[in-house]
């Protein structure tokens, strides 16, 4: 496999592990049905539908990075941090993940005392149709228990009247540190790459700050194309992979058939000027 830019690689994705709703197989299948050369599922704070995303890629003939996405407080913000050929066995990694989930169900059940407040009873109850695990619930349960039950009418009207900060059903959680989320994958063999840098909103000098604390802390890589971002952020975040000498990473960050607006593998290629983030991963890569 030619490991250049022009791979129709997607590394990042999410599966019901998290807060997808297709099976680690199912991606799998729909990854290899879409052209895509390398994947990854790259679960929220998670790792444990890995063994199965590696047993499923191979039974597709489907090249594979393990993957996760961390989520992260920066500048009073959630950054997220995704995590690409790491061993998803590492003792250190998969404590860290498990503290960082720790505390979600308690969370939930805030939030759904804030929606009740707002006249949505049994919020708690019916996000957990869509989660099997209350240490994995997160917004996005809540979000289509809410279009479902015809409160909203779609997941950007959800966020918007009732799930973002000073909302009725918003709760803070306690995510990692920068410098703890890139350690973790870093000292699991793996490269730390900044998810979908345009979504943050930071200023100049905020994303700045980022970069330079991310890099400091072992960071290696950036998403430039990825489903959230414009074509003028792919050329935006081309140019800062550039300037910092960062690997640069692509995926679509599908969730979804019904809900992502970019599928897997159906973005557009890197610049041939980049390094691509699986250029440095090639001996962790499973065939």
């Amino acid at each position: 496999m030619n490991l250049d830019a022009a791979l129709n690689a997607d590394l990042h994705c999410h599966s019901v592990i998290s807060d997808g709703t297709l099976s680690p197989e199912a991606l799998a299948a729909r990854a290899k049905a879409a052209g895509v050369q390398l994947w990854s599922l790259t679960d929220h704070d998670e790792i444990g539908g890995q063994s199965r995303a590696i047993a499923a890629a191979r039974a597709a003939g489907l090249a594979y990075l393990t993957g996760t996405e961390i989520s992260v407080s920066f500048a009073g913000r959630v950054v997220h941090i995704v995590g690409l050929g790491f061993d998803h066995e590492a003792p250190e990694i998969v404590a860290g993940l498990r503290a960082t989930r720790g505390g979600r169900e308690a969370r939930a059940r805030d939030m759904a005392a804030g929606l009740a407040e707002a006249g949505i009873p049994g919020a708690f109850e019916g996000a957990l149709q869509y989660v099997s695990n209350p240490d994995l619930i997160s917004r996005t349960h809540f979000a289509r228990f809410l279009v479902d039950a015809g409160h909203c009418s779609d997941l950007p009207e959800v966020f918007r009247r009732f799930l973002t900060e000073g909302k009725p059903g918003f709760v803070p959680h306690k995510w990692a540190a920068l410098k703890d989320a890139v350690g973790w994958i870093t000292r699991a063999g793996g490269v730390a790459v900044i998810a979908h840098p345009g979504r943050y909103d930071f200023t100049p000098t905020e994303e700045y700050a980022l970069i330079t604390e991310f890099m400091a802390h072992g960071g290696r890589g950036i998403e430039v194309v990825t489903g959230s971002h414009t074509p003028a952020e792919f050329v935006k975040y081309t140019d800062t992979a550039l300037e910092f000498g960062l690997l640069a990473s692509r995926g679509s960050d599908f969730h979804s058939p019904a809900e992502s607006r970019t599928d897997l593998g159906t973005l557009p290629p890197l610049a041939d000027k980049l390094t691509p983030v699986w250029a440095a991963l090639a001996a962790r890569i499973h065939h």
